[in-house]
This record gives C-alpha cells, sequence and structure tokens, in this order.
C-alpha cells in the first residue's frame, strides 16, 4: 500500500505535515509527545537537520481526519516549531521511503 491508497478498505487518506524546527535536543520529544497526549497516531517520522545546522525539518505522516486542523494549530504553538505546511498524501519525501523498505 502506498501513502495515496489510504489505509486498506478504510477510505481514511493520509497527510503529510512539514515543519522547520530549532535544532536541539528534545524537540522531536515534544513534537511526539503533543501527538501522543491526543491519541493522534503517526504514521512515519523522518527529520533531517537544514544546511545552516540551527534548524531542522520534520516530515510526519498522519491520517487525515477532522482532528487534523486542530493538530496542526497545537503544533504551531510549540516554542521551537517555527512552520508547518500541510501537504497531500502524494508527498514525495516518503514515497521514496517506502520504495526503499519495499512496502
Amino acid at each position: 500500500m502506498n501513502a495515496r491508497e489510504g489505509f486498506a478498505g478504510t477510505g481514511f487518506q493520509k497527510a503529510v505535515l512539514e515543519l522547520t524546527v530549532n535544532n536541539h535536543p528534545g524537540v522531536m520529544s515534544h513534537v511526539a509527545g503533543l501527538f501522543a497526549r491526543r491519541a493522534f497516531n503517526v504514521e512515519g517520522i523522518l527529520c533531517m537537520p537544514m544546511e545552516d545546522g540551527q534548524h531542522s525539518r520534520i516530515w510526519l505522516m498522519v491520517r487525515e481526519d477532522t482532528r487534523l486542523a486542530q493538530m496542526v494549530k497545537q503544533v504551531e504553538k510549540l516554542e521551537d516549531v517555527l512552520e508547518v505546511s500541510r501537504h497531500g498524501a502524494d508527498h514525495k519525501v516518503f514515497e521514496r521511503l517506502e520504495s526503499f523498505f519495499g512496502q
């Protein structure tokens, strides 16, 4: 199954959140903890430092549902989150990883 196909037989689609964050210990924990506290499952996480070394980019693959807009608002309130972009399931970053892992 790829990201565009959604969850097999459920009709749910995925979305990709792209976050620009300050690059220091604990940021990923804060982001993941926010989703965990609200019982919102994260299907995939990718984090890479940006060229300047002061910032990182985090991509989160999540289920597209009615709570997602509120989750984005909550993520934007985190101190170390500088920017949040929401993409459709066709975002290339996870498609390439799925082919790497043979899914």
